[in-house]
């Protein structure tokens, strides 16, 4: 919040305003912003508050789920209905309360971007959704979060395995979603990625977000019993086999092997904008050589996905240093020519 009100009070000061505040909540791993206070501040400036909540469109049907964008202020807010709740693929929905937001321009800037030719099955899935959310609202997830309640009581035991809450999060944000559980996997001397492995193959389990210490899943409507027995098992079988018998080496092995969680994401540097990387020449340049050179390439490492190089961005030698690690640690990086970074790609001016 504090760094909401100084973004929109440094504008002022040039004599700027803001035509709008946009932020997500919750994030991926389920951690959601104090949206209420960033309300209260956003609409004491005049500005209107928009909400990317794809992942929080269930908050509304139970009543330990955290509390909803717009019952907390939000002016317009974007959800993926089908992430949690039961619509089809790449349907999602636009919400907008209260003034602040002109809705006949909101439908034409709409009518400007979306086909003529909507997929009529997208839509009708939304429908269907709305009508089944509009006969038990209350009941919905009941089951689900009894599962879920379940499931944390027992891996709260395994040893070797860790739940992430808010105390492992900024103090910045205020709940968490209760169906999405992180799994901390560092005490087992193994990354996000091998426990990953390990657990897709032997245990069918599919983890929505792979980190280099951990895993998120997302838990939903179709989550069942059995979908929770084989987790616990699956994890009762990471903590046998790495925590038990390899207690004496997990503590060096993670300082060899872990000491990347963080993503290099403190200053960046552009010296041009993507559009003007995207359309300059391009060349390619070793891996020693490009440290300082403008990068030509989006170079986004999977896991975690979030990119850490762009086009027009000085290329810093703690950023390589990450994506070597990553990359040694079987990570894939989207969006580079050459995955394996022996060469890269980067503007020729």
């Amino acid at each position: 919040m504090h760094k909401v009100k100084i973004a929109i009070e440094e504008l002022e000061q040039e004599g700027k305003k803001a035509a709008g505040v946009f932020i997500t909540s919750p994030t991926y791993n389920g951690v959601c912003s104090n949206i209420s206070e960033i309300s209260q501040i956003c609409h004491s400036h005049g500005i209107p508050l928009i909400v990317d909540e794809e992942h929080g469109s269930h908050f509304k049907f139970h009543p330990d789920m955290p509390k909803t964008a717009l019952s907390q202020g939000a002016d317009l807010v974007i959800q993926s209905t089908h992430k949690v709740l039961c619509s089809f693929s790449q349907s999602s929905m636009l919400h907008l309360s209260g003034d602040r937001i002109d809705r006949d321009r909101v439908h034409k800037c709409l009518q400007s971007l979306q086909t003529t030719s909507p997929n009529w099955l997208l839509l009708a899935s939304l429908d269907a959704t709305r009508d089944e959310l509009s006969k038990n609202p209350n009941t919905l997830f009941n089951e689900v979060m009894e599962l879920v309640q379940q499931v944390k009581e027992l891996i709260n035991h395994i040893p070797g395995v860790s739940l992430f809450d808010l105390s492992c999060f900024s103090n910045n944000f205020s709940y968490m979603d209760p169906l999405r559980m992180t799994i901390g996997v560092q005490e087992l001397g193994l990354s996000g990625l091998e426990a990953y492995n390990i657990l897709s193959t032997s245990h069918g389990i599919q983890p929505e977000l792979i980190g280099t210490q951990s895993f998120t899943l997302a838990f939903s409507l179709g989550t069942t019993k059995d979908h929770t027995q084989r987790l616990v098992n699956g994890l009762k079988y990471l903590s046998i086999n790495f925590f038990q018998e390899e207690m004496e080496i997990i503590e060096m092995k993670s300082k060899q092997d872990h000491g990347i969680e963080r993503l290099p994401l403190g200053e960046v540097y552009m010296s041009c904008t993507p559009r003007e990387a995207f359309f300059a020449r391009k060349k390619k340049v070793n891996f020693e050589k490009s440290i300082g050179e403008v990068c030509g390439e989006f170079i986004c490492p999977f896991p975690p996905g979030i990119p850490v190089l762009i086009p027009g961005e000085i290329i810093t030698k703690r950023a390589m240093d990450y994506l070597v690690q990553v990359r040694d640690q079987g990570a894939f990086l989207k969006g580079a020519v050459d995955p394996l970074l022996s060469t890269v790609v980067v503007c020729d001016f």
